[in-house]
């Protein structure tokens, strides 16, 4: 089998995908069941979770819509791959093409004209800021020697995934006005 089946039980082949097999749905869904940290916070934090969080510190910092877009999406492959931290992932190129391929058929379709390299050091920066201070909220473990500025308050508690994946979806919709994907 060279695919896996979505949440919208549509068969999708990660190393293939085109942006209209790519569902939205599917994205908000998994991702909300997905815990960061590998599963090894003491408790359930997900993946959307922290995409959402990234969002409300763009937002935070007056960042574009587009660059808050991309704050919520920047994980999005993982819905479809599944995470491998950070120490793995370099040491596994093939699937690094994997998930740039995959990140930015994704980014493509819903960003338009392609992010700049400029809003994605934005977004990575985000997501950077995000990491260290998740870390230092729920693990109490600095993961950087410089203490990233949060432009905001922001939760890190355990929250229903059903409540994320809304949230997720919601934010979404405003910032594309497009319900349907």
């Amino acid at each position: 089998m060279s695919y896996i089946t979505t949440y919208s039980k549509k068969p999708l082949d990660p190393v293939t995908a085109k942006a209209d097999e790519i569902k939205l749905v599917d994205i908000a869904h998994a991702l909300s069941l997905m815990c960061r940290a590998n599963g090894h916070f003491p408790y359930f934090y997900s993946v959307a979770q922290h995409c959402v969080n990234c969002v409300k510190e763009a937002a935070a910092r007056g960042y574009s819509r587009r660059v808050q877009l991309g704050c919520l999406l920047h994980d999005a492959s993982e819905a479809y791959l599944s995470d491998v931290t950070r120490p793995i992932k370099q040491l596994l190129p093939y699937y690094l093409e994997v998930e740039e391929r995959l990140q930015n058929v994704i980014f493509d379709k819903w960003i338009t004209p392609p992010l700049t390299e400029e809003e994605r050091c934005l977004i990575f920066e985000v997501d950077d800021t995000l990491l260290y201070h998740e870390f230092m909220e729920i693990m109490g473990e600095r993961v950087a020697d410089t203490v990233p500025s949060l432009y905001v308050t922001l939760d890190f508690s355990c929250v229903d995934f059903s409540l994320v994946e809304k949230q997720y979806t919601q934010l979404f919709e405003k910032l594309t006005g497009d319900k349907t994907s």
